[in-house]
């Protein structure tokens, strides 16, 4: 195999590690939102009660998409190079001010709490439904979520902007164009009311990407950003936040 031919196919990979994952986790999302419009559509017009299963398709889309992105992760793992946390006080502080930049809306400024969401207490009187739901949503927020954004988000896209040959730049470079623009990309896969924290949430990110050159610090702070936030929906039932 000449050297031309086996950097393609390098290359290659390297796209389909950074990039598969995140699509298929978006393509889970868009699954869910087509069924839940299908299943309240179909209940209107039939003046029907649907059961959980169709009324709340979260509840059994999620856990799949946890799985099958867990997988893929796995599956590709050899492909990420995280380069350990050179930098941890500055993790860790990143971290914990993106939480409070997505709970400032409710618990600075008064807005109204998000209860609606996916909430595993509807499993309460059945133990070990409610306990495997909960690990699941854990094993997705702080694990698979972070993972796979910060592999897309920072691993990829930050670079795949500098030069489509993405792999031949520094994870961190800097490029103010790049930077920006997927700060408002972050932001926008993430809009409703969660917007203006996720545009922030999407520079800070940035930053420490550029400031540790480390994929691995980007990781730990977004699953130190999701475990806080996970702990802070138990204790508020703000269900809305997952």
């Amino acid at each position: 195999m000449d050297s031309a031919k086996l950097e393609h196919e390098v290359s290659a990979g390297g796209f389909h590690a950074h990039v598969w994952p995140f699509l298929y986790f978006m393509g889970f999302l868009a699954l869910c939102g087509l069924v839940t419009k299908l299943a309240v559509d179909f209940a209107s017009s039939n003046d029907l009660q649907l059961p959980l299963f169709w009324a709340e398709p979260r509840f059994w889309i999620y856990p799949l998409q946890t799985l099958v992105c867990g997988f893929l992760l796995w599956k590709y793992w050899k492909s990420y190079h995280f380069a350990g946390i050179g930098r941890p006080l500055l993790t860790v502080g990143v971290g914990i001010l993106v939480l409070a930049l997505w709970i400032s809306p409710q618990l600075i400024f008064g807005s109204a709490p998000r209860t609606d969401g996916f909430d595993p207490e509807v499993f309460a009187d059945t133990p070990a439904l409610y306990w495997t739901t909960l690990f699941l949503r854990f094993l997705r927020l702080v694990v698979v979520v972070p993972l796979l954004e910060e592999i897309f988000w920072r691993g990829f896209l930050l670079r795949y902007l500098v030069r489509h040959d993405f792999l031949s730049v520094p994870f961190g470079k800097f490029r103010p164009i790049p930077f920006l623009a997927v700060a408002l990309l972050f932001g926008l896969a993430h809009s409703g009311p969660d917007f203006p924290a996720a545009i922030l949430t999407g520079i800070l990110y940035n930053a420490l990407a550029t400031w540790t050159r480390s994929l691995g610090a980007c990781v730990a702070a977004h699953a130190i950003t999701n475990l806080l936030l996970g702990f802070y929906i138990l204790a508020t039932k703000q269900w809305g936040f997952w």
